[in-house]
């Protein structure tokens, strides 16, 4: 059985971890996504993977609008959590973007980018 489950364990939030992350992180990019990595290495260890969301004030000026596209890709990354752990590793601290000032219409159009975005890193 899977686990869908988006304990607080894997929640990117400690200020260290994303200034860490910004400072480090490699970026890929698919179509409306945008995801920054940090991969578990010897000289950075990372205990346990982490994801964070984050939505643009500039895209979304409406904070209701910035927390449904929140809520979007965290149902995304909760649904996959096996394909994103494939495709970028077990240790990672990553945080996931929303490019584009226009709102997705529904989750399936959010998902399909989502599962690219994984798809393209296996490559």
């Amino acid at each position: 059985m899977q686990n869908f489950k988006y304990p607080k364990e894997e929640k990117l939030k400690k200020t260290n971890e994303i200034a860490l992350l910004f400072e480090k992180g490699k970026w890929r990019t698919c179509e409306n996504l945008r995801i920054i990595l940090l991969k578990d290495k010897p000289s950075l260890p990372i205990e346990s993977s982490k994801f964070g969301v984050s939505v643009s004030k500039r895209y979304f000026k409406k904070a209701v609008h910035r927390n449904r596209v929140k809520r979007l890709l965290r149902e995304c990354y909760r649904l996959h959590k096996d394909l994103y752990k494939e495709s970028f590793g077990e240790k990672t601290l990553a945080m996931l973007f929303w490019v584009s000032p226009e709102m997705p219409q529904k989750f399936q159009d959010v998902e399909v980018q989502f599962i690219r975005l994984c798809q393209s890193q296996k490559k």
